[in-house]
């Protein structure tokens, strides 16, 4: 909070139906939404920190997932490959082509490592409203047939796990965990739909129509 204040920013999750703090912090299998607490990070642990702030009248969201100490070859894997899957989401953005391209080329790319993708979380519009009714799938489905369109802004956030791609809700209505227990990652920008492209509008200077750092 300091530090959005510090920049003239304000943490948009911060009271957002209620949510209480501001940001999300999702450890090994927590999925999405984690509100952070005293919970010492241990060596070995994954961490998903999910920032989203509110400036010059317009939102901002991005996340990333974190190695703590010495990782296991299986969690680091996991990490690499969620990432890949974010670009190659974005690389699938293309003016008059159907979102559903995005979910095709993210979950084409997780199923090669046999991972699961989760269905119940999304990416969203955002811009004036922190999320607005775009939807943006993470796996194939043809009926998400909106057209993408120069101008649009949404985000790409992709779930990954290694196993179910299923998940449980904790009791304070917020924390999604995934329903085996196994470790997931994310990764999140908001992109900006160009007339030849896409622009991603998170990724600072430099990351307009980015190619995969794997390429």
């Amino acid at each position: 909070m300091r530090q959005c204040g510090e920049r003239g920013a304000y943490p948009s999750p911060l009271n957002y139906n209620h949510f209480p703090k501001s940001v999300c912090t999702s450890v090994n299998e927590i999925i999405c939404h984690g509100i952070p607490d005293s919970r010492p990070l241990q060596d070995g642990d994954i961490v998903n920190l999910d920032v989203t702030t509110y400036s010059g009248g317009v939102h901002g969201d991005t996340n990333g997932t974190f190695l703590v100490g010495e990782v296991d070859p299986d969690s680091r894997r996991l990490v690499q490959v969620t990432e890949e899957c974010m670009w190659k989401g974005i690389e699938a953005v293309h003016a008059g082509r159907p979102v559903s391209d995005i979910g095709r080329a993210i979950e084409d790319h997780a199923k090669k490592f046999h991972y699961g993708v989760v269905r119940a979380f999304i990416g969203h519009g955002i811009g004036e409203q922190f999320h607005t009714d775009l939807q943006i799938l993470h796996y194939y489905d043809a009926r998400a047939s909106d057209i993408m369109r120069p101008g649009m802004t949404f985000t790409i956030e992709p779930m990954i796990t290694m196993g179910s791609w299923r998940h449980v809700m904790w009791p304070d209505g917020w924390t999604a965990a995934t329903s085996d227990g196994r470790r997931t990652a994310q990764f999140e920008h908001t992109v900006l739909v160009t007339d030849d492209g896409v622009d991603v509008l998170t990724g600072g200077e430099g990351a307009v129509s980015p190619k995969a750092p794997w390429a």
